[in-house]
């Protein structure tokens, strides 16, 4: 896809080097000078650290009227619900459209979504499988208008092997604001069998302990020996609602230190992100019912034939965390409180 070039609208280098903290202040204090023309006399009191959702109220009103014309849309659009492994929300990429104050604060906003121990690895995995420092490589888009008493908004970040939402609750029963994507490759795109460098595979490790724990009936009963179900977009994670029939081994089965072990696989799932999202995420899945989840593990596509699982799937009515280790790893999340009615392509 070729990028656009207009010398008045974009302005491709790199952000500077500034403090985090530094920064953050210096970008809501340049947004208060814009809107009234000086700062105001609170302007010296301490600053706290804004959360992603005040700094994306920050970003989009930093925006130019063109930059606008490209990348916001009414909430309501349908692409906003949109979710893929390697895709561009729209075709303006962060590091020709942004300034770098405005890139900056990209940073600062993914950096916020995650959880302080894995944010730079993230942004660091970001970087890696784009090819470009930071999140130059990536694109946004605004729905909605973010901001104080501004009504719904949604920031959604997209790129290869990322997609992620802030929404400020704006998404009622939808964890982090809708499905979202992460995945890495480390060292190739066909990974070894015990992934070196990916920092996502100790997920897959936590969830194959569950699977060791099974017995011989509930390891037949898991592992599914056909092929794996297909990534097809945001239809990769569109939720049932059903409660029966799901493939693998249902979760009421276990034994409790089984479910226990469930249960850190899916805490290991969320740990990248930021408590508010794991905490509604799993009050969500609670409210389906733990025990209506299933687990599957999936036999093809084994690398190295070893038996320890790269491909797996947590599915419940209104949840599904789909890891697909194989040749790399692209994993998915989608938790609601109801079953997708539709899902737009």
């Amino acid at each position: 896809m070729s990028r656009p070039q207009d010398d008045q609208l974009f302005s491709p280098k790199n952000p500077s080097s500034l403090d985090r903290r530094d920064f953050l202040q210096m970008s809501l204090g340049s947004v208060a000078v814009a809107s009234v023309g000086a700062l105001p006399t609170w302007a010296d009191a301490p600053v706290s650290t804004p959360t992603s959702e005040t700094l994306v109220a920050t970003l989009y009103r930093s925006l130019t009227e063109k930059q606008r014309e490209h990348i916001t849309f009414a909430f309501d659009h349908p692409l906003r619900q949109k979710v893929d492994n390697n895709w561009h929300i729209t075709k303006y990429h962060n590091k020709d459209l942004f300034t770098p104050d405005q890139q900056a604060m990209v940073r600062e906003i993914f950096l916020g979504l995650h959880s302080e121990q894995y944010a730079q690895s993230v942004l660091e995995q970001v970087a890696h499988d784009s090819g470009e420092p930071g999140l130059g490589d990536c694109a946004v888009a605004f729905f909605g208008t973010p901001g104080q008493g501004e009504g719904r908004f949604e920031f959604v970040l997209t790129g290869r092997h990322v997609t992620r939402r802030c929404d400020g609750d704006s998404v009622e029963g939808a964890a982090f604001g809708g499905p979202i994507f992460y995945g890495h490759a480390a060292a190739s795109f066909t990974e070894k069998p015990d992934h070196p460098g990916n920092i996502y595979w100790y997920q897959a490790v936590r969830a194959n302990e569950v699977f060791q724990m099974l017995d011989g009936k509930q390891r037949k009963q898991a592992l599914i020996k056909k092929a794996s179900p297909k990534e097809r977009g945001t239809a990769t994670v569109k939720l049932s609602g059903r409660t029966e029939g799901l493939a693998g081994i249902p979760v009421g089965e276990l034994s409790p230190d089984q479910k226990a072990e469930t249960r850190k696989v899916i805490a290991d799932v969320l740990a990248p992100y930021r408590q508010r999202d794991v905490d509604e995420t799993l009050k969500l899945i609670d409210r389906a019912g733990f025990d209506n989840l299933s687990m599957a593990f999936y036999q093809k596509d084994d690398l190295g034939d070893d038996g320890v699982w790269d491909i797996w799937r947590i599915e419940g009515p209104t949840a599904i965390m789909y890891f697909r280790g194989a040749p790399h790893v692209h994993a998915w999340i989608h938790v609601a409180d109801r079953p997708t009615e539709k899902v737009t392509t």
